[in-house]
């Protein structure tokens, strides 16, 4: 027995020879991913906000998990699903679970739960149906040894009884245990509890320095609101505020058009459809100071653009035209003009006859990436702009009177959501109660009712985010699926 023992040590010794002559580094697994982040980029998903959210977040978890594979005397791990939705339609593998989003991307989602790099990379590459022949290309190691040469030409299993010896854990054991049990919201906050207290604690200073400076430039600048279209982390925001600041002690006359405004730190400078400031955060300052030496100009657009809105009104009955910023991409006032103008004159000449007022109270918004009319739950049309007047006629008609429910619908699911919120908030002592866009207000009440039924002690001072999957953010903030267990 002894003999035996000894025997599978040396196998593992040398087998661990073998794969760390393998191994890749973080900048060779970047490079073989190259073709995977530019398949999942969220870039490429600015007009479909549900896709590009949860490629962020998904992203995150990811960079999480490189991370601590190469982190020295890394050992344990817990394997981790993620999900990204695809720009084009690939041929489907065998092992991974694949929907198609109502906007056609496709949803892969996939377990990793490997110990190297390497693994790690063809796993994903592999399970995104993308080609791995360039990673065998890459070199991964200066001086390789001469085991790497050959692969290992069959699958290596080691015997139960190796474990029973030395008392390591049996990785698929592991794997098929945590398979088999489903993650369920009390064990996940029993594991990731001490994690987000210790990242919330490091936070605390930078929150109370965000929200400072936030006070300060609002107050300063007399704007509206500062808001962020993605979610990055505290230190960050409180660069941009630092890099807005520093703007307005250096350039101080530039800034008196932008009272009464919102300011949003986003991806691309200009104004926003909603007629919001957008700053984006990879320009320079020169390039913030022409976007406030254009506010007159935006301004003047911006009252075009809702006669523009009033008059597509009277044609289509006096519904009302809204641009509703969580459900639609993030347009800029010269994008949003030109779709509304097209819209306009395609109605125009084709003479819809909609009875003056008869469709007043009902709402719609414009967009660009569907084909066939529809209505949200929460009451307003969603029209495409390339929608036949005719099918666009007939189909307002036909669900005028559904429309009005559901918006009367809306205010009260509006009200008993915000009720949820404020009686959760304070039974578990949360410092703060939040939803991603993506999450629905019915998905919303529903979690804060299941949650009002249970006993967290955890959350106490916490800032919990309902998502769609489990995650603990860098500033500590917890993130739980609505439809949690």
């Amino acid at each position: 027995t002894f003999y035996y023992f000894v025997r599978l040590c040396l196998d593992k010794i040398l087998l661990q020879c073998v794969l760390q002559s393998r191994t890749l580094s973080g900048a060779d697994a970047i490079n073989a991913l190259r073709p995977f982040y530019f398949a999942v980029h969220p870039d490429f998903f600015g007009q479909h906000p549900k896709e590009r959210e949860v490629n962020e977040n998904s992203l995150k978890r990811l960079n999480g998990y490189l991370e601590n594979l190469q982190k020295p005397g890394f050992r344990s791990f817990k394997p981790t699903q993620l999900t990204f939705y695809v720009r084009e339609r690939e041929p489907n593998s065998s092992n991974v679970q694949e929907s198609f989003s109502a906007s056609g991307f496709r949803a892969v989602s996939f377990t990793l739960h490997t110990r190297d790099l390497l693994s790690t990379v063809l796993d994903i590459l592999n399970s995104c149906s993308l080609s791995t022949e360039h990673v065998q290309s890459l070199n991964v190691n200066s001086k390789p040894h001469k085991e790497a040469k050959s692969p290992v030409n069959r699958p290596i299993k080691w015997d139960k009884t190796y474990y029973s010896f030395t008392g390591f854990k049996d990785p698929e054991e592991e794997l098929e245990q945590a398979q088999r049990v489903e993650t369920t919201l009390l064990s996940w906050l029993d594991d990731n509890e001490a994690s987000a207290v210790k990242k919330l604690k490091k936070s605390l200073p930078l929150r109370k320095e965000l929200e400072r400076l936030k006070i300060e430039l609002s107050h300063e600048l007399q704007l509206s609101d500062i808001r962020w279209q993605r979610s990055w982390g505290i230190a960050h925001r409180c660069s941009q505020l630092h890099s807005l600041g520093r703007l307005v002690q250096q350039r101080p006359e530039i800034l008196e058009n932008v009272k009464g405004r919102t300011v949003v730190f986003t991806d691309r400078s200009g104004m926003s459809a909603a007629g919001h400031i957008m700053l984006g955060t990879m320009d320079v300052h020169h390039h913030w100071t022409k976007i406030f030496e254009r506010l007159p100009n935006y301004y003047k657009l911006q009252k075009r653009l809702l006669i523009l809105e009033d008059r597509i009104s009277q044609l289509l009955g006096g519904i009302q035209v809204i641009y509703i910023e969580e459900l639609q991409p993030l347009l800029t006032l010269e994008e949003y003009f030109e779709t509304l103008n097209s819209f306009y004159n395609k109605l125009r000449d084709s003479r819809l006859p909609f009875h003056p007022r008869s469709l007043r109270g009902l709402q719609m918004i414009l967009e660009s990436d569907r084909y066939a009319p529809s209505l949200h739950e929460f009451g307003h049309f969603m029209i495409p702009t390339v929608c036949d007047p005719a099918a666009l006629q007939w189909f307002i008609f036909a669900k005028a009177q559904e429309a009005r429910e559901n918006l009367k619908r809306k205010e009260e699911m509006m009200i008993t959501e915000k009720e949820l919120i404020n009686t959760s908030t304070e039974k578990f002592s949360l410092d703060r109660l939040y939803k991603e866009p993506s999450v629905s207000s019915a998905q919303m009440i529903d979690c804060c009712k299941r949650l009002l039924e249970e006993s967290l002690p955890y959350l106490q001072g916490m800032h919990l985010c309902i998502s769609h999957f489990y995650s603990v953010l860098q500033d500590g903030d917890l993130c739980i699926p609505w439809n949690w267990k």
